[in-house]
Parts: C-alpha cells; structure tokens; sequence
C-alpha cells in the first residue's frame, strides 16, 4: 500500500465495519471503527449523542476523530468510517493520503439493513432515501475503488487488487452471474500488480493500434494484429488468429489481451472464449466506444452477412484496463463515434450523467468511469438480457440494421447507433428530446443522417435482429425521459418506416 491505509466508507447498511473486519482478518491485523472508537470517548451510544446534544455537535467530534487517525494511519492499518464522516472537508482531505473504499448500496438494501438498529438517521424512510441520494456523489468523488455492498465478502477478494492500487489508478469491481473481476482507471492502469489473469500474454491488436500502443503491454509473449475494421470481424480472422495462437504454443493455462476498439474486443473476446474451449481474456480498449461499453459485459462475437454478431459467445473477461490517455492517438472522427455510445448510456441512467453529457462532456476519465459503472450495473442484474440489459441495445436496432446494410464500411458502429438513437427517440413520441440529443450528435461531430440507404432494406435487417422472438415483432427500447428507458416494445411497421425514412436522405 506504499504507505496507505484501506479506509472504507459509504451509506449506513453498506456493511463497512463487516468489510473492514473481514479483511483486517486476512491481514492479521485489527480493524478500527470510528463509530465504535466515538462511542467509547463518548461513553454511550451514537443515537443518545444525537439525541443530547444534536447532529452538528456529533459531527465535530467524528471529524476530530477521523483526521487524527488518517493522519497516523498508514500501511496495513484497515478503518472503517462512519456514514457521514465525509461531510467533513478535513475528512476527506485527510483520505486522500489513503485508499478510500466505496461499498456501493443502493437506497432500499441500506434501508432494510439499517432501520431499527439504533441509527439516529435511520428512522424515517424518505428521509433516509433524501440522504442516500445527497450523499452518493460525495462519496464517489473521494473513492479510489468501489465494490458492490450487496456481496459481504467482495473486499477480501478485491484485497490483493486494492493493496497494490498505485496512486491515481481508480478501481472498480465488477461482477456477473458467472465471473466477476477488476476495471482499473488511470493512466497507470496497465502497470497494475497484480495483473487480472495469470499465463503469458498473447496480444490480440489491429494493424493501426498495435505500432501506437503494443509496447504499453509489458512480457507479452506474442502479438497477433489483424486488419483493423468492421468488414474483418469475421470467421475467417478467427480461424487464422486461433491458429496463431496454437502455433505460438499458447495454452489454457495463458490468457489473450485485446488490444484495441470494439472490433478487437469483440473478435479477440471471441476467440479466447473458443480457443481450447476457453482461455481468459483481458480486455484493454483504446477506444471511447470500447472503453464506455463494449470492453464490459463479456459479449463477444462477429458478423455475418446476415447480421452483426451473429456469432458469439458470453465471455466475462478476467479484468479490463482503461488508460483514457489512449484516446489522444485516436482519429477525430473515432473519438466522435465514441460520444455516440456516450449518450446512449446517459440516457439510460439519467441524473447527473446526463446533466453533464448534456453539457458536452463526452470523453473525460470521469464521464468515462460513470459510462463504465452504469453499464456494469446493469449487466450485474441482467448477463445474458433476459431482461434489463435489453436497455443497452437502445439505438441498436436500427443502428446495426444500418451497418448491416451498408456492408460494415460506411458507417463508425457510433455513427451507426447515433442515428439509431433518433429513431428509437422518434418512435417514442419525444420530439423535444429528439431534437437536444440531435443538436447534442451534431456537436459532437456525429452524422444525424444518411444519403443513399434503401429503406426498405433496413427495415428487412431489422427483422433479423437477435432479440426477436419467433412469431414475435422485433422489440425495441423506448425512451419515456432520461432515466427512464423500457425494452421490449413493439412498433407499428408504419412508423418504423417513418423514423428510418427520416434519416435516409434522397
């Protein structure tokens, strides 16, 4: 920890002293608990405190207690924080001497974990909601790595990754119904120790990225490169990569790096899901659309003239690296495309994401991360979208049929899912915000239409979308208002035909 403590903290019922205990355990050392340290100068209970002398006097003697000990702390000491500790601004000075770690619950979980357990601030449900929500971007600004507070013991499986966090290199752990593993942020991101799988490195890259960033790989054994774009997302370059591979004697004891966009991601996904029946993967993407969605979630696959992906399997990778620095060596037009998926995923969660896309912040390692965490959570509800990850595909119906169409060569996947996102944004009745997310593309750098398209054979491509159901109309995801999306709505064909005719020019 070079010197720092692990210091948890988040809302009350996140399970801090739990966590804290639990890995204090694992290290053969005490954990401290300021609740509990508070409780033993004050010589009774928090709740009596408050009831005493008032929350405002509570707080003063939390934050002389706090910064005196993240003053002294250091390497191998584990503190758990009270709830509202980081209301202080000594507090969270003092944190960032340390490793500040976020247990994330959601508002009813904290709820039932924390009523009528003597919590002063735990006695009135909206109360409590108010809260939650004032809080949780105080505490994701001082955090340095966030795990999910739903699993008890996921601090002590994340320990070796948190005890090694270098400096300014941002955590976060995301988890599935069949792996979970780290996402690291920073620009020290692919220096990490320990790094996310074990074996030899076998670099799956594009002929474009790899002289730019092959290098940042460190002890690769060897690097494969492909012809970099969508048209080569294909069986055929599966076939010669895995063959590569057999050749340069990886096994399944090795694991495949994919570096590169979302071709890459997917295509070397793909292949290490297969390779052997199965080796892993770490993905390090170096494009905005790969780093704010397809590095996440584990869907890997490629294209066939009937359709996008129609070949894949479901594939958690064993971590993904996220240096946004990567993005300066991108072409403009690759970075626009990017901001395309950015939208989508403000849309999506609404709030303060998409009060700060709105704003024309679109590739920041803030906005980056926040695209990043809203994906990981939906896919943490719903891996195989049966359900809630549906809300993902938003713009991607039309937005594939478009690129299916077009033969994979004339539109950016961003491009293609931006004007998407009009259509789907057209068939739900909100032309108001049609018309902010069409100036927002505009801004952006994006197309909002597209000349010599046949309708008729975009309409025929989206039929073939994956999600359809036999016998079924193909289902699309509807925006009501930013943060409140639906999947699985079906559309009158005349008014498909509408919204895909809008964006075709004559």
């Amino acid at each position: 920890m070079s010197g720092r403590a692990l210091v948890f903290l988040g809302f009350m019922g996140a399970g801090k002293s739990a966590a804290a205990r639990d890995v204090a355990a694992v290290l053969g050392t005490q954990a401290l608990d300021t609740d509990r340290l508070l409780e033993e100068q004050l010589g009774h209970s928090i709740e009596e405190e408050f009831d005493r002398r008032g929350e405002a006097a509570f707080r003063a003697r939390e934050e002389a207690l706090c910064v005196e000990l993240l003053e002294r702390a250091g390497a191998g000491d584990v503190i758990a924080l009270g709830g509202g500790a980081v209301l202080s601004e000594r507090t969270r000075a003092a944190l960032r001497r340390h490793v500040a770690v976020l247990l994330e619950v959601d508002p009813a979980t904290a709820w039932e974990r924390a009523s009528g357990k003597g919590r002063p601030l735990a006695r009135d449900p909206d109360a409590f909601a108010r809260r939650h929500a004032e809080r949780d971007a105080l505490y994701r600004s001082v955090a340095d790595a966030m795990l999910p507070a739903a699993d008890r013991r996921v601090a002590r499986r994340a320990l070796p990754h948190l005890r090694r966090l270098p400096e300014g290199v941002r955590l976060l752990w995301a988890h599935a119904a069949s792996a979970e593993y780290p996402v690291l942020f920073g620009a020290r991101a692919l220096e990490v120790d320990p790094w996310p799988a074990p074996g030899r490195r076998f670099v799956v890259t594009d002929e474009a990225v790899g002289p730019l960033h092959g290098g940042r790989v460190a002890s690769a054994q060897a690097t494969l490169a492909v012809p970099p774009g969508e048209r080569h997302k294909t069986l055929a370059t599966v076939e010669r990569v895995q063959s590569e591979l057999a050749a340069a004697g990886a096994t399944r004891a090795d694991h495949v790096v994919a570096l590169g966009g979302g071709v890459v991601g997917d295509l070397a996904g793909f292949c290490a899901a297969t390779y052997q029946r199965g080796i892993p993967v770490v993905q390090v993407p170096t494009t905005l659309v790969a780093q704010v969605d397809s590095a996440y979630g584990g869907k890997t696959g490629v294209d066939l003239p009937e359709g996008k992906n129609y070949v894949g399997a479901y594939h958690q990778p064993a971590g993904v690296l996220v240096d946004v620095g990567l993005l300066r060596t991108l072409p403009g037009a690759e970075l626009a495309a990017g901001r395309a998926e950015v939208v989508k995923t403000a849309l999506i969660a609404g709030g303060p994401l998409w009060e700060s896309v709105r704003a024309g912040r679109f590739e920041d390692e803030d906005i980056v991360l926040e695209c990043a965490r809203a994906k990981i959570s939906v896919v943490a509800a719903d891996e195989r979208d049966a359900g809630r990850r549906q809300l993902l595909n938003l713009g991607h119906t039309v937005g594939h049929a478009l690129e299916t169409v077009t033969g994979y060569a004339r539109l950016r996947h961003g491009e293609a899912v931006g004007l998407g996102l009009l259509a789907a944004l057209r068939l739900s009745g909100r032309d108001e915000l049609r018309d902010e997310v069409r100036a927002l593309l505009e801004r952006a750098g994006l197309p909002t239409a597209i000349d010599g398209v046949d309708v008729e054979a975009v309409l025929a491509a989206t039929e073939r979308d994956k999600k359809r159901q036999a016998g079924e109309p193909v289902p699309f995801v509807l925006v009501t208002a930013p943060g409140d999306v639906r999947h699985g709505e079906p559309v009158a064909p005349d008014d498909l035909r509408a919204a895909v005719a809008e964006l075709a020019r004559p």
